[in-house]
């Protein structure tokens, strides 16, 4: 049973920098696509960044250029580095596995990841 344990959200300034680490548990984690999604109160998850098994990532346009994901086959984690933070990136960040078709690239929807770990909250005061 695969499991997935993120931490380092906290308070943090605009403008200032953040990391968030992703540790998973059971499985074969070099294996699958893993991603980042974030959740703002009273608004719908939404697809931050993933990274596939060939180690190739995809961004959404509102992060490209600020957010950097990074996987550690080794250790079986993945960090997301957020810089430049802006007040809307303020939410819930969670972890998200998809644990079959680890090559495939642009899954962006939460139905496409099989397993989540359980949120840690990012906030940026302005």
């Amino acid at each position: 049973q695969v499991q997935l344990v993120e931490s380092g959200g906290r308070l943090v300034q605009a403008g200032g920098s953040l990391r968030l680490s992703c540790a998973a548990s059971g499985g074969t984690f070099s294996n699958y696509v893993m991603a980042w999604f974030r959740q703002a109160p009273g608004k719908e998850r939404e697809f931050v960044t993933h990274i596939n098994a060939a180690g190739i990532t995809y961004a959404s346009a509102s992060v490209k250029g600020r957010f950097t994901i990074s996987r550690d086959n080794a250790k079986n984690t993945v960090t997301l580095e957020m810089n430049s933070l802006k007040p809307e990136d303020t939410a819930v960040y969670y972890c998200a596995a998809k644990t079959s078709g680890g090559l495939f690239v642009f899954l962006t929807g939460p139905s496409d990841y099989d397993v989540w770990g359980q949120g840690t909250q990012v906030t940026v005061s302005s």
